[in-house]
């Protein structure tokens, strides 16, 4: 018998689509990285998605919402930036939860999607994260698992061990953040989780 964490995030990908058809700050999607990657940073603007409530580890169906720390300097390449970092302390606060549960300690992801196309996301993720993470040559591997459990079945390949070895890395992203940067940001992203709670009855 085999066991796996899972951690659900309400909203990451959406955010984007939201930044686009509600805000008009762009025109597609693939947009945002050239416009997140005009800023060096958010200059202090948090953006938390939770526009139906938080997932894990909250469990907040009462949260909604929230942009923070907006100033007069605030520009749409700053919220552009900080809906991509909402993406990565999302996930972060996922693997927090995972290693304390597991008592294990994460070196590294491996990440799959269309959000791997973003190589400042990705950045983020490993800066935000403090570890490596790691893009696949076939990024959308749950259509890849099936394929394979469809193979394995009919006896293309042999056993998992076959199949394993199918997986080629295409690209990796090394933290080049301090952990004084990292807890600096993490906190921060906790004080704006905490504006959004208590919003819907």
């Amino acid at each position: 018998m085999q066991y796996a964490l899972e951690g659900s995030v309400a909203v990451t990908g959406s955010a984007i689509q939201w930044l686009r058809d509600q805000l008009g700050i762009i025109s597609n999607a693939s947009e945002i990285e050239n416009l997140a990657a005009s800023v060096p940073d958010t200059d202090g603007v948090y953006f938390v998605p939770a526009f139906s409530g938080l997932f894990a580890p909250h469990w907040r169906s009462d949260a909604r919402g929230v942009i923070v720390g907006l100033t007069r300097a605030a520009t749409k390449a700053h919220l552009a930036r900080a809906a991509l970092e909402a993406i990565c302390y999302q996930t972060r606060e996922i693997m927090d939860a995972m290693s304390a549960d597991s008592g294990v300690t994460l070196t590294q992801m491996r990440v799959d999607g269309g959000i791997t196309n973003n190589a400042l996301c990705m950045q983020m993720q490993a800066d935000i994260l403090g570890i490596e993470i790691s893009r696949p040559v076939i990024v959308e591997t749950t259509a890849l698992g099936a394929a394979y459990a469809a193979g394995l079945t009919v006896g293309f390949w042999k056993n998992r061990t076959e199949i394993s070895g199918q997986w080629k890395e295409f690209h990796r992203w090394r933290p080049t953040s301090t952990p004084a940067e990292r807890e600096k940001g993490f906190a921060n992203w906790r004080k704006a989780i905490e504006r959004t709670l208590n919003w819907a009855q």
